[in-house]
């Protein structure tokens, strides 16, 4: 495989980046800064950006397959920086591909292309998209989602030249197909977590933190190299048999976890004192929904601490079969929860060292 990882110094990036090298794959990143860790395990780093067809066409050449990892996340913002990204981007890498003749793309999408405002306990990728979403980024990526699986056997004509007995060549031509997948891993964690749990834990330190709802919600977590893996699986799926073809996949660690029960133990093991203290999730989806409008009208005043989507994520049950991916590429979490757990905890203990 010749693989280009948009996005590859980021969090999921930079690991789908080691279990190709570690596979002998080769390796290139897309990002919008040079990664000189990166670069010092021979992987080309090219810099670029995703909303720059141009800078996405000249990384494709030469790649067989394509992982579109890079995206702007988050619970706030300006509704056109995430269409810009995720949704312009998205729409770029798929056409870079055809330019290219990229035969494959794994597009990491998320579950909250499907959440709305209700618990959802064991559903499968028949699910469908919301009537409505509570955030900019939700909604941009199920767009970005839709396009990469409609995309999904778009022909891309390939030119090549066949030898002659006398030493000479004919032009040639023949038809190719592209193939896509989106697989939907939910709360990536794990060790270089940038955003997640760091903010999850320092808002405990500083007793910001509040739990939303009775706190008996379960939903899924994805430890970073369970997520890393199922994209590199899905991929040679892709390439093999074609089976992830046009197909969307719910990715997890296997069993649902409850929410805060989680939380509170990995502070525990910090040394944080647990989450104690709650608000309703009709308060704080009331709450969420007044800080929306005044920071609305008043960006200056950067993000705010409650919104309508973080009271449904944190009060809600939002969990998944991952028959599908088993099915179709072979897909098991290879490091289970407490493993990943310690692994973590060691992690964030050292980070906060520095």
């Amino acid at each position: 495989m010749n693989a280009l990882i948009t996005g590859g110094g980021g969090f999921l990036g930079r690991r789908i980046v080691d279990i190709l090298l570690e596979r002998g794959d080769g390796v290139r990143v897309l990002g919008r800064r040079r990664y000189t860790d990166i670069e010092q395990l021979g992987v080309e780093c090219v810099t670029g950006d995703v909303r720059c067809f141009e800078d996405v066409l000249r990384t494709c050449a030469g790649c067989d397959t394509v992982f579109h990892t890079a995206a702007l996340a988050g619970i706030w913002g300006q509704r056109k920086d995430f269409y810009e990204i995720n949704v312009k981007g998205t729409a770029n890498v798929i056409q870079a591909c055809l330019g290219a003749k990229v035969s494959h793309l794994v597009y990491t999408s998320s579950p909250s292309v499907v959440f709305g405002e209700t618990d959802i306990e064991g559903a499968d990728e028949a699910l469908p998209y919301p009537a409505r979403y509570l955030a900019h980024y939700p909604a941009s990526k199920a767009v970005a989602e839709k396009m990469v699986l409609d995309a999904n056997g778009w022909e891309m004509v390939v030119e090549t030249r066949r030898a002659n007995p006398d030493g000479t060549f004919t032009p040639d031509s023949h038809v190719r197909r592209l193939r896509t997948c989106a697989l939907r891993p939910h709360l990536i964690w794990g060790p270089r977590d940038p955003h997640l749990l760091p903010r999850l834990v320092a808002a405990a330190r500083s007793g910001r933190l509040r739990r939303v709802g009775e706190g008996r919600n379960r939903v899924d977590i994805t430890y970073i190299d369970n997520a890393a893996l199922a994209h590199v699986q899905a991929a040679v799926a892709l390439m093999a048999t074609g089976a992830p073809a046009g197909k969307a996949y719910f990715i997890g660690d296997g069993d649902p976890v409850v929410l805060w029960d989680w939380i509170n133990a990995l502070l525990e093991r910090l040394g944080v004192k647990p989450v104690t203290r709650s608000v309703s999730y009709a308060t704080a989806y009331r709450l969420g929904a007044a800080m929306e409008g005044v920071y609305t009208v008043l960006p200056f005043l950067g993000e705010p601490r409650m919104t309508r989507f973080v009271a449904a994520q944190f009060a809600k049950s939002h969990w998944f079969s991952h028959a599908r991916a088993r099915a179709d590429f072979g897909y098991e979490p290879v490091v289970d929860n407490p493993t990943g757990l310690a692994r973590t905890v060691e992690w964030l203990r050292q980070s906060a060292g520095r």
